[in-house]
């Protein structure tokens, strides 16, 4: 901020342009927050009208909605054309589940711009009627419908599909958010995976009375990033970097000083595939101004020589890594992804090293979930990377991101249930083939 300070931008000639006082602009726009938490949020300075879409990085359209919903009479209706976030971002979860979860959502058609309907407006965007009653109108079923491209489509009896508070609720425990189905066959089988088996993370409950419960995990991990891309890279060190500074390459991909100092390499989610860890090199092109650092796939034929690892982008301190993982490998999985690519869950076992915050991982949530660590983690992966487990996680991620709170309610199996034998059909077909 002190470097804001009284800079100007000029210049000369004929056509001056008027001069700019950064410093000037940095202080309005404070202003301008400071006085949009005083109007909208909660706490004592706030005039306390959008207790559930005002807090947090707010959106102007998700202000309006809530205020249609205090306005609207107790038995009258809402319908609204807004961004799809409302039914399925985080930080609307609060709102949507009170409709959701409650019987007073009617209908959500869930609609891709394509430039048809708003040619302005980039044509991956996303939006949706969204339809909901008063406090005490209530609908036994919600009309859905998800990736519309025209209105015809909402004719067709296999787009639309109809949905109870129950469904949303056990597809999204924690949020109540929308679930994102193509069509009814779709509903069908993912609702019947959600009935067979639990999420991976269910969030207690809270009441006046109970208060907050405890969390329900069925394995007992815990979510961590290491370091963030950005606001850590000033731990993150080149190799040429390294070698200026007196560090010479040793076994494991490492590198060490003459005082006995060792640089690690930092992990990102581009250097993993499914089950494995040596996926690929970061290949660095300065021309490239958007993305300058790419993934350059290790060959098989390269894989065969046990002391070929991928080569990262950069190299960390040991001694600045946050996380005692207690253990030598550990269960990751690639933040970075999309609902039409060929996998949307990429997981693997990676090595002690330094990971960017596009490769989160699950670590032992205690002292007796890391002795048996090893074990139980294998099983997890093997889970992330069912087909099965897979068709559901990408009926859930609706932009680039695997994040948390997406993971934590897909349905897993219990650890209980690996021990149970195979259905008799099922070992048939293994022994025959």
């Amino acid at each position: 901020i002190a470097a804001l300070q009284g800079v100007q931008m000029t210049q000369t000639g004929t056509n001056t342009p008027p001069v700019v006082d950064l410093w000037a602009q940095y202080r309005l726009a404070c202003e301008r927050a400071e006085a949009n938490a005083r109007v909208l949020g909660n706490g004592k300075l706030g005039s306390g009208d959008y207790p559930l879409l005002g807090g947090g990085d707010v959106n102007l359209y998700s202000l309006f909605v809530e205020r249609a919903q205090t306005l609207a009479a107790k038995d009258g209706l809402v319908a609204l054309l807004t961004p799809s976030g409302i039914a399925a971002d985080k930080g609307a979860a609060e709102f949507f589940s009170s409709l959701s979860s409650t019987g007073r959502l009617g209908a959500l058609f869930d609609f891709e711009n394509r430039k048809v309907f708003f040619p302005d407006v980039h044509a991956s965007f996303k939006f949706c009627a969204l339809l909901f009653g008063g406090l005490s109108r209530t609908f036994k079923q919600t009309r859905c419908a998800f990736y519309l491209h025209q209105l015809g489509e909402l004719d067709d009896p296999s787009r639309t599909l109809a949905l109870t508070s129950d469904d949303f609720q056990r597809v999204n425990p924690n949020t109540g958010a929308a679930p994102i189905f193509r069509t009814q066959r779709d509903a069908d089988i993912t609702l019947g995976l959600y009935a067979a088996h639990p999420v991976l993370v269910r969030h207690g409950l809270e009441s006046k009375s109970t208060g907050k419960q405890p969390d329900v995990k069925v394995w007992p991990v815990k979510y961590v990033t290491m370091f963030h891309m950005t606001n850590d890279s000033h731990f993150f060190s080149k190799a040429d970097e390294l070698k200026d500074n007196g560090f010479k390459p040793t076994a494991l991909n490492r590198w060490v000083d003459a005082k006995g100092a060792e640089a690690v390499p930092l992990y990102e989610g581009k250097m993993v595939q499914m089950y494995d860890h040596r996926a690929a090199d970061v290949v660095v092109n300065a021309e490239n101004l958007h993305r300058a650092a790419q993934q350059e796939t290790i060959m098989a034929s390269e894989k065969s020589n046990l002391a070929r690892y991928p080569t990262p982008q950069y190299w960390v301190n040991e001694a600045s890594l946050p996380v005692n993982f207690g253990v030598g490998y550990c269960l990751a999985f690639k933040d970075v992804t999309a609902p039409t690519n060929v996998r949307t869950m990429i997981a693997a076992m990676v090595p002690h090293a330094g990971y960017g915050n596009t490769l989160p991982m699950l670590l032992p949530d205690s002292k007796d979930a890391a002795e048996n660590y090893p074990k139980f983690a294998s099983l997890l992966l093997a889970n992330f990377c069912a087909m099965a487990f897979d068709y559901v996680a990408r009926q859930k991620v609706q932009a680039q991101h695997l994040n948390w709170f997406v993971v934590e309610q897909l349905p897993v199996i219990a650890p209980a249930r690996f021990n149970d034998p195979l259905p008799a059909a099922f070992a048939q077909a293994m022994r025959a083939s």
